[in-house]
């Protein structure tokens, strides 16, 4: 795979998260974890580290797609658990994202809550966890949440689907 970038994702459950980005092409490889960021959002949330070649998927478009697949217009009462947000490792980044929600809030008819946040540390999940939808699709948690998100992202962003993986 070409050089690849790298962007951080928190919303919901980071098995959910974990599984959505690992079903799509360009993607090289998810870190599955909690991310913390500066000023109020330093406590760890959590999230997912993507690796992607933006030869083959977009920053706006691994955007889009994250807003599609957790509640990015819910301030529930779980929201320093499951932080709604695109973490940036440069400027430019945290500028293209800014630009992307703000492009993006016309698909949402709720004001998206999703933050563009500079990354600034992150912790693995134990290690059992890694992989959690690939290692048993058939587990109830799978059934019940991960698999209607895939679904959702085989209807609405089917040429991004990588079914090779």
């Amino acid at each position: 795979m070409a050089k690849t970038s790298e962007i951080a994702f928190g919303g919901g459950c980071h098995w959910c998260t974990e599984a959505v980005f690992q079903a799509l092409k360009g993607v090289a490889y998810v870190k599955q974890g909690f991310v913390a960021s500066a000023g109020e959002a330093n406590t760890f949330s959590e999230a997912v580290i993507v690796a992607y070649s933006n030869t083959k998927i977009n920053l706006e478009d691994l955007i889009l797609i994250h807003l599609h697949t957790h509640n990015a217009t819910s301030s529930h009462s779980m929201r320093k658990k499951y932080r709604s947000a695109i973490y940036t490792f440069n400027v430019a980044d945290a500028d293209r994202a800014t630009k992307a929600l703000q492009r993006f809030q016309i698909h949402f008819e709720a004001k998206l809550i999703t933050k563009v946040l500079p990354f600034v540390a992150f912790k693995s999940s134990d290690p059992m966890f890694h992989n959690y939808y690939l290692r048993d699709k058939e587990k109830p948690f799978c059934q019940l949440y991960i698999a209607p998100k895939l679904k959702l992202l085989q209807e609405k962003f089917k040429n991004f689907v990588d079914h090779s993986k």
